[in-house]
């Protein structure tokens, strides 16, 4: 399964962002050192503001990961059941905030997504809890889609086209 994740943080009240790869994560506190290092790249400041991270596995399902400062991490999985299939999916579970439903067995096609954490970590950034909860449970829409409203929404829509071409 292919993944797509990107950091993006302000610096100097400008969003940058940087793809990054999650392969060497093995826990969450991993992720949020990622998400750290990789802002600290682009100023001090950007390292002691707000981070996030979007990820994206094959338009099956996304996740955020928001970092503020030295906080622990906040996060939202577009949908829980995920964790069973995808490690990367599992490292959010470690945040306490998303528990994993029960895993069933079968084929076939999941019909509706079962979002799970922290919904209103947009908030403050132009997504309310009640906007991305919509979006992730809307029918017909990607989750490549969300992320790209979400970025519209924050400000940084421009970077987060310029890293997935």
């Amino acid at each position: 399964m292919s993944i797509f994740a990107a950091v993006f943080c302000l610096s100097a009240d400008t969003w940058m962002g940087t793809e990054v790869d999650l392969d060497g994560a093995e826990s969450i506190d991993d992720v949020a050192d990622l998400m750290r290092d990789v802002s600290g790249a682009h100023g001090p400041d950007a390292a002691e503001g707000t981070m996030l991270l979007l990820i994206e596995a094959d338009d099956e399902w996304f996740g955020l990961v928001r970092v503020d400062d030295h906080s622990d991490p906040q996060v939202f999985l577009s949908d829980a059941r995920v964790v069973h299939e995808h490690p990367v999916a599992e490292l959010l579970l470690e945040s306490g905030e998303i528990e994993a439903p029960e895993q069933v067995e079968g084929t076939g096609q999941k019909p509706y997504p079962n979002p799970g954490g922290t919904g209103a970590l947009l908030s403050d950034i132009g997504t309310s809890e009640r906007d991305l909860l919509s979006l992730t449970l809307s029918e017909g829409i990607l989750p490549g889609d969300v992320l790209s409203t979400v970025a519209a929404r924050a400000g940084f829509a421009d970077y987060l086209d310029s890293l997935r071409l």
